[in-house]
């Protein structure tokens, strides 16, 4: 039974511009490099035919490629951090594609997502890291942007269960050019 998610993977330059960030946060599993991606639609652990459809289903995605950043890191989980992310600037397309993933994946009977969409990349998940710690890490690290990056197309990845999320596995890549 795969454990599926449809996301926009991170370039390799970005990726190593985000990993000079790790370290410097007592508590912190970081995450691997090799792993960054921006979650579009968290599916879940879904049966071999549910897998089939909703990749099937993820080919009527036709929409055009278009530019992202990182613009700024911040916590997740309020009074007790539980997550350091860098944070995409704001992006209508990446908007509506992630809009379309959700329609697709109700259509087919998944649950509505509980969460609002907000574009991230997770750099480490805390679980010993006090607030205090979280804010002066992330006061220390400033300002923090890339350069615009391409998104060309979006993938279906699957994981296994595991502590830290990853390995991740590219199931299957939909191309944006419509």
């Amino acid at each position: 039974m795969p454990r599926l998610f449809t996301g926009v993977e991170i370039p390799s330059d970005v990726g190593h511009a985000l990993a000079t960030l790790r370290g410097g946060l007592p508590g912190a599993r970081w995450i691997d490099p090799g792993n960054y991606h921006l979650t579009l639609r968290f599916i879940g652990d879904v049966d071999d035919a549910i897998a089939h459809e909703i990749a099937s289903m993820l080919s009527r995605v036709k929409r055009g490629s278009f530019d992202l950043h990182m613009d700024g890191l911040t916590s997740f989980g309020g009074r007790k951090p539980r997550a350091v992310v860098a944070s995409v600037a704001p992006a209508q397309a990446l908007i509506d594609v992630q809009s379309e993933h959700e329609r697709l994946m109700q259509r087919i009977g998944l649950e509505p997502e509980g969460r609002k969409f907000t574009p991230h990349v997770t750099l480490a998940r805390l679980r010993e890291s006090s607030s205090q710690q979280v804010a002066e890490y992330l006061s220390a690290r400033g300002y923090f942007r890339t350069s615009p990056f391409r998104v060309s197309r979006f993938v279906l990845f699957s994981s296994r269960a595991s502590i830290g999320g990853g390995p991740y596995v590219v199931e299957a890549s939909y191309p944006l050019n419509a």
